[in-house]
């Protein structure tokens, strides 16, 4: 089951890294190193939906091979199956707090910086020597005569530029392209070329010698550094720090290990519902449980982030709700036979 939902987002990524690598926008060399990056980067989140689902599998397989009727008759009883998962899960959570409060951050800081290199070289690999390449939706026109051996360096390179009606060509023996990091905007830096500026038809160019000349060919939204992402900052950073956001990023790391645990529990009480015997029924409420339960935590995580929330209450009372359907649902028979014997005692007073 890992391995399939593993397998299916993998795919995605794939393809969606593979499209961009097609489109120049991205270095080829570098796909699979932003593969597994972000495969290591979303594991505290597919973990704990991976595990819920292989224990209800594992359970709802007893179920229908009538072996879980022979654990009650043998005398192991709901909690003492549920202290079984518990040991069980136990260094599995281990596992996922690991990866939750340390190579997770870690991989976010590694992509980061991968997605920085694949911009930059994305720019000179996405422009092949003898062809032309449109930026800023036609505005920036370039044309090279070749590459350097390393493919860092432009060689014998003019670009056409239109701006307010008016048409300008730079030339150069060579250039390269650098990124504002702050910014995110791609720059062609020209050395040693001349600039001609001027009304297409018209006789009255300008023309300008110039020894180092960069122009902005592609403007990009803000990038925010990675120092600065909270998914990126180490844990240690974040638990010796005062500010409420950075209290909220460590307790959705914790949720991880803590969703861990619970829903691993909630799947063997779910099946011993009279809905464990219909597996297609258990697994499509079980998901359906999950989906609550994941999308509540997001809820309370914005809320949070724009103080709607007091970060004492924070991200704890989605897990305690999912605490209450559990404790629900394992005094449930109780609760039946108390409701009942009510109903019987209505009745009969009703009678007399």
């Amino acid at each position: 089951m890992a391995g399939l939902l593993f397998l299916i987002y993998s795919s995605d990524k794939f393809v969606d890294y593979l499209a961009q690598a097609a489109s120049g926008k991205i270095s080829s060399s570098l796909v699979f190193h932003l593969l597994w990056l972000k495969l290591i980067s979303v594991l505290p989140k597919l973990l704990p939906a991976t595990i819920f689902l292989a224990v209800i599998l594992t359970y709802s397989r007893l179920v229908s091979d009538n072996e879980m009727a022979i654990l009650f008759s043998s005398g192991m009883s709901k909690l003492e199956q549920l202290k079984i998962v518990f040991i069980l899960i136990a260094p599995v959570c281990v596992f996922v707090a690991g990866i939750s409060f340390f190579v997770a951050p870690w991989a976010e800081v590694r992509l980061d910086e991968l997605k920085a290199q694949a911009r930059q070289e994305a720019d000179i690999t996405g422009i092949a020597a003898g062809q032309f390449k449109e930026f800023s939706k036609g505005d920036r026109v370039v044309y090279i005569e070749s590459l350097s051996d390393d493919k860092t360096t432009m060689e014998n390179i003019f670009l056409q530029i239109r701006q307010h009606g008016k048409l300008g060509v730079l030339t150069s023996d060579s250039a390269v392209f650098e990124v504002d990091k702050e910014s995110g905007n791609r720059y062609i830096k020209f050395e040693d070329g001349r600039r001609y500026v001027g009304v297409p038809g018209g006789f009255d160019y300008k023309i300008t010698e110039y020894k180092t000349y960069a122009i902005l060919v592609e403007a990009s939204e803000a990038v925010l550094p990675s120092k600065k992402r909270r998914s990126s900052i180490p844990t240690s950073v974040l638990i010796s720090s005062d500010a409420a956001k950075n209290k909220v990023e460590l307790q959705w790391r914790a949720s991880s290990v803590i969703s861990c645990m619970l829903l691993s529990l909630l799947a063997v009480l779910l099946c011993q519902l009279p809905i464990g015997e219909k597996r297609a029924t258990l697994i499509f409420i079980s998901m359906l449980i999950y989906f609550i339960y994941s999308n509540l935590l997001a809820v309370a995580k914005s809320l949070l982030k724009h103080d709607n929330v007091p970060l004492i209450v924070g991200l704890w009372w989605v897990h305690a709700l999912l605490i209450i359907a559990m404790l629900v649902i394992y005094y449930l028979p109780q609760i039946k036979r108390h409701l009942k014997q009510n109903s019987g005692l209505q009745v009969l007073q009703a009678e007399q």
